[in-house]
């Protein structure tokens, strides 16, 4: 697992909270603009967006969709919201425990998407009562592989699950994209959910 953060207290916190916990081994920590370790040594990571927020957005939607996931850890409800937007698989309040981070690293392996429950409910649960129409219906195929995105399927579990390509899959998630008028597979989840598409 990496540490991801600016300030280097923070860096120390977060490895120090995450180093006792079950499972979970610290492979190191690095500054948002350093070059990271091949993914190959950490399987997730905890990212302090505290400190130049911005500037850990902007780097965290330029990872690759094949990165490994990223556990966001945030000071509000609108920071939650854009870290999710900008590709992190989890969100953490800035006094999330040990015990709460491990479980968000462990379930964001698995290809889960956390949510704080503080944050949740300004996400998720206070949707207007009557939702936007979609510009354009979502087809049928585009519904499967929406389900499949909102369980944490990459692109080739969706593809073997549902017998098509990779590329297929690809244009399926761009439609979804457009058609929902998001920019991540993290918002277009957040998005479907209040839309009572899919149900988490």
């Amino acid at each position: 697992m990496l540490v991801v953060s600016d300030d280097p207290l923070a860096r120390t916190g977060l490895a120090l909270l995450l180093g006792g916990s079950e499972g979970v081994t610290v492979a190191a920590q690095v500054e948002v603009d350093e070059d990271w370790p091949e993914p190959g040594g950490w399987d997730a990571a905890v990212w302090d967006l505290g400190l130049g927020l911005r500037s850990g957005l902007e780097r965290l939607r330029e990872l690759e969709s094949t990165a490994p996931p990223v556990v966001a850890i945030v000071a509000s409800e609108l920071d939650a919201r854009e870290a999710l937007a900008a590709g992190a698989r989890a969100a953490l309040p800035r006094d999330a425990d040990g015990e709460s981070l491990a479980a968000a690293l462990r379930a964001a392996v698995q290809g889960l998407i956390v949510l704080d429950d503080s944050f949740a409910a300004a996400l998720l649960r206070d949707a207007p009562a009557t939702a936007p129409d979609l510009v354009e219906s979502l087809t049928p195929r585009e519904v499967e592989v929406l389900q499949l995105l909102s369980q944490g399927l990459p692109n080739k579990g969706i593809a073997q699950r549902l017998g098509i390509s990779d590329h297929t899959v690809k244009f399926h998630v761009n439609a979804i994209l457009g058609k929902l008028g998001v920019q991540s597979r993290g918002e277009a989840i957040v998005q479907a959910v209040r839309l009572g598409l899919v149900s988490l």
